[in-house]
C-alpha cells in the first residue's frame, strides 16, 4: 500500500451526483488527509502497518511548535480517499500504466479494512466514496506532506 499523508487545517471531498453537480460528502477540520493506493501484492498486514504508522505519526506541533504530536494527541480527524493512481507507472511512454494497482474488488476490501483499523485505534475517520469521481479540497498546513509505503 502507498499513502500520501498531508497535515491539514481543513479538507473536504465532494462527489458528482446524477445532475452532475457537486455534493459535499465529508469534511474535516484539523487533521490528516490520506490518499491511499492499494497494490496487487497488498494484504491485510499492509493495512494494519499503515493504520498503525499514520495514527501515531508525530507531525503536529506541540507547545514549543515542534512536530511532536500524533493526530490522536492533537485531537484531529482523518479524511481517507482512495487513490489508485498512486500505482501509476510512468517509466515508459506518456500514459501511466496501472498494472501494479489492485483490482477494484480487492482494493475496496483493503481500503475499508484500513479505515476500520484506524477507527479501532480511536481515530475519527471520514472518507470519500470508493471508485467515485471526486473533488478533494485540501488546505495543507505547513505544508507537511509525508509519503509512506507498507513494503
Amino acid at each position: 500500500m502507498k499513502a500520501v499523508v498531508q497535515r491539514v487545517k481543513e479538507a473536504s471531498v465532494s462527489i458528482k451526483n446524477e445532475t452532475e453537480s457537486l455534493k459535499e460528502m465529508s469534511r474535516i477540520e484539523k487533521g490528516l488527509v490520506v490518499l491511499l493506493g492499494v497494490g496487487r501484492e497488498d494484504g491485510e498486514e499492509d493495512a494494519e502497518y499503515l493504520a498503525e504508522k499514520i495514527s501515531n505519526l508525530r507531525i503536529f506541533p506541540d507547545g514549543n511548535d515542534r512536530m511532536n504530536l500524533s493526530v490522536l494527541d492533537a485531537g484531529g480527524e482523518v479524511l481517507v480517499i482512495s487513490q489508485f493512481t498512486l500505482y501509476g507507472d510512468c517509466k515508459k511512454g506518456r500514459r501511466p500504466d496501472f498494472t501494479f494497482a489492485a483490482p477494484p474488488e480487492a482494493a475496496k476490501t483493503l481500503y475499508q479494512k484500513f479505515i476500520e483499523k484506524l477507527k479501532a485505534r480511536g481515530v475519527k475517520v471520514k472518507s470519500g466514496e470508493f471508485q467515485a469521481r471526486m473533488l478533494v479540497k485540501i488546505h495543507n498546513d505547513g505544508p507537511v506532506t509525508i509519503l509512506l509505503e507498507s513494503k
